[in-house]
């Protein structure tokens, strides 16, 4: 992640997201494994040198999913003010979307927007993500769930048939 975003930096000037989801090590080497290897300091550095050569004042947008009882309390909104304080960023809060076997559970809304208010409070631009699709599997990270055929689309096409089964042995071919 580090290297690819500082060699993105040499080609381009897109804006840029980054999946931040915990404010800390401990907690986003459990959510974002790759921590691990590129823990938040270095992530950070490579944000201001990406920030640093662009022609104009843009900011990093920081993902932020809310997950019930795991990333959301009011102490680890501390902690990602005085973090995001040191970089020109917005945050997107977004709600979770629950997916068959997760673990993790949505933050109440209530609880999102007093996450909110919290960084707001300490001069951070803010915005909550509104869910759309999460009715029908469809939202930020349920896209794998299961898709009904309405157009009925796949009974048009022709079935695969295998040779062997259709003519009771395999062809033979001489190439002589």
């Amino acid at each position: 992640m580090v290297p690819a975003l500082d060699r993105l930096g040499q080609v381009t000037d897109v804006a840029l997201a980054v999946s931040l989801h915990a404010p800390n090590d401990a907690l986003r080497n459990t959510l974002v494994p790759i921590n691990k290897k590129y823990p938040i300091r270095m992530l950070f550095e490579s944000i201001q040198r990406y920030l640093d050569g662009l022609s104009d004042h843009r900011a990093v947008t920081f993902e932020y999913t809310m997950l019930q009882g795991v990333n959301d309390s009011d102490a680890l909104a501390d902690e990602l003010a005085a973090l995001c304080a040191t970089i020109k960023c917005k945050i997107n809060l977004i709600p979770f979307n629950p997916f068959p076997g997760t673990d993790y559970t949505v933050s109440s809304r209530n609880r999102i927007y007093a996450f909110q208010s919290r960084l707001q409070q300490r001069g951070l631009v803010v915005t909550v993500r509104k869910t759309r699709g999460d009715d029908i599997d469809a939202a930020c990270g349920q896209l794998a769930g299961r898709v009904a055929d309405k157009t009925r689309r796949s009974a048009r096409y022709i079935p695969a048939v295998n040779v062997e089964t259709a003519l009771g042995a395999a062809p033979e071919i001489s190439l002589t």
